[in-house]
């Protein structure tokens, strides 16, 4: 290659030099882990819920009336509903509760015929049901039960919840809260909780209409501890989604509560608070500062060493969710001593802890330097080290995350060399060849950091880099089909891998023979005992 051809092909390349990541790429609120969180915690606690009656309730609903609920029919159901007799109609709502018209139980049927429920248009005489006054004996019964079908009907899909919604069920719901009936304000609450989980929409109109303060006064030492459990995952479904997040009124109103029941003995009512609080805490660093000005952080770190699983997972996201804002928010967390728990944490038998962990401390090294001081000190990096050499790719990433933050966070003279010692390399080099184009930017990153700090000791790194492999996968990167990636790898080789090195050592040069041609002595230059470092 021309000199000056070579000189604007170094012009193209250093146009393209890494500059690094920011401190918002660095800190990471890693939606896709989010998601994943989110799918376990649904599995075991629904978005939205079906009242499914204990057995010996489905015994006493086998009752002489009018009609028996066994032989009832869709139609027949209907037409009671709508009767003028109010045992008729109570008869008549408990069928519509209990009963579909092929004689299966709508609550606990696998695929309830809520559909045909809908298309019946009992709906509005439900709704209307609501309504009842207590000049009949049975309106608190009817309620109730009108309540608890309206409830089924809306833990279905979203249209079949947008179909309650639509008959206007919700205002009357919401009166229902001051009912004097205790069984009518939790069935108002769970039917509720099931329109506020359909999504922010539903969630933005029932707040709308006033429903968090009467929620919130069910907090009491006086409430049954199943009507607070359903209190409580009301409580989360209103803190859920972030497209839009919900109002920051909304929020400041239902800190004080979380505060309270952060204190809970009952594992339930925790696990729904701190994922509460894990909710409120992925919408951005204004949602941060109120979670953290509320004083629940002291009381939310303790639980990253809880004895049950499930209160350690949503520990470990909201506090993890904290760490991803400004370094002033993440020196909140530091402050209760949270890394002391994380060397269980990263030696837990579930992985997904593990990648949890990780990404906690990617967030930490992505800090400032006596963050990553912090995390060197409560001697977290062989572990990072490990998970990146051995954990499962999930974790392996994290692990990355967290190493290549480090080499741009950390001070060069001592916590960048520390890592070094570690023996960080081999393993970081190892990802080079994953499928991940992520994965390898990040590597590629944090490899050229490392040889940037070098100074004296970058031949010496780059003697490991290529005997461990790395240099073999940089330079088939070269070939890679992201552009960054191919282009911070030729950049590495030139820098540090470059034959031109040679030029200044002479000896390295094959002789020329008489015809003016290289000769090659195989034998020569090479360690007799392999190299030292």
């Amino acid at each position: 290659m021309a000199d000056s051809d070579k000189l604007a092909e170094n012009h193209r390349i250093k146009s393209f030099k890494n500059k690094g990541r920011d401190a918002e790429t660095m800190r990471r609120q890693r939606n896709e882990v989010t998601i994943e969180l989110r799918k376990n915690k649904r599995d075991e606690h629904l978005l939205k819920r079906r009242n499914v009656p204990h057995e010996e309730i489905l015994d006493e609903l086998d009752f002489d009336g009018d009609f028996r609920l066994q032989n009832a029919s869709l139609e027949a159901i209907v037409q009671n509903a709508a009767s003028d007799n109010p045992n008729v109609q109570l008869s008549a709502v408990q069928a519509a509760r209990c009963l579909s018209y092929n004689g299966k139980l709508l609550s606990s049927d696998r695929n309830p015929p809520i559909d045909d429920l809908i298309n019946s248009g009992i709906l509005p005489i439900l709704v209307q049901c609501l309504e009842r006054e207590d000049k009949f004996d049975c309106s608190p019964s009817l309620q109730f039960e009108a309540a608890w079908a309206l409830t089924n009907i809306a833990s279905g899909t979203s249209a079949q919840t947008q179909a309650v919604v639509k008959s206007n069920a919700v205002p009357l719901f919401l009166k229902l809260l001051h009912s004097p009936h205790q069984n009518v304000c939790e069935q108002a609450v769970w039917a509720l909780g099931n329109i506020i989980g359909d999504g922010p929409q539903c969630r933005d109109y029932v707040i709308s209409l006033g429903v968090v303060k009467p929620l919130l006064a069910f907090i009491n030492p006086a409430i049954p501890i199943t009507f607070l459990r359903n209190v409580t995952w009301v409580i989360v479904n209103l803190c859920r989604n972030k497209d839009p997040p919900p109002p920051m009124e909304t929020i400041q109103e239902i800190l004080p509560a979380l505060c309270v029941l952060i204190h809970h003995t009952d594992i339930n009512i925790l696990v729904d608070t701190v994922w509460a609080l894990s909710y409120l805490t992925d919408g951005g660093n204004e949602q941060i500062q109120m979670v953290i000005d509320s004083g629940v952080v002291p009381y939310l770190v303790p639980l990253l060493s809880h004895q049950e699983v499930k209160v350690q997972t949503a520990a470990l996201r909201a506090v993890g969710n904290i760490v991803t804002g400004t370094d002033e928010q993440t020196q909140v967390v530091l402050n209760c001593d949270a890394l002391s728990h994380f060397p269980a944490l990263l030696t837990h038998a579930k992985e997904k802890i593990n990648k949890e962990a990780v990404w906690f401390l990617s967030n930490i090294t992505a800090g400032n330097q006596q963050q990553v001081q912090a995390v060197i000190d409560a001697g977290l990096i062989p572990m990072i080290i490990h998970h990146l050499a051995k954990g499962d790719f999930g974790t392996q990433k994290e692990a990355a995350w967290a190493i290549s933050n480090l080499t741009i966070s950390g001070r060069k003279d001592q916590q960048v060399e520390y890592l070094v010692r570690e023996n960080v390399i081999p393993p970081f080099c190892a990802l080079l060849a994953v499928k991940d184009p992520q994965v390898v930017q990040v590597v590629l990153d944090g490899l050229n950091n490392i040889l940037k700090m070098a100074g004296e000791e970058v031949e010496t790194i780059a003697s490991v880099i290529e005997e461990c492999g790395g240099l073999e996968k940089i330079e088939a990167l070269q070939q890679h089909e992201n552009e960054d990636i191919y282009k911070l790898a030729y950049e590495i080789i030139d820098q540090y891998f470059s034959a031109d090195d040679i030029d200044e050592e002479p000896g390295l040069l094959p002789e020329t023979n008489q015809a003016g041609t290289f000769s090659f002595d195989p034998s020569s230059n090479i360690p007799t005992e392999g190299f030292k470092f």
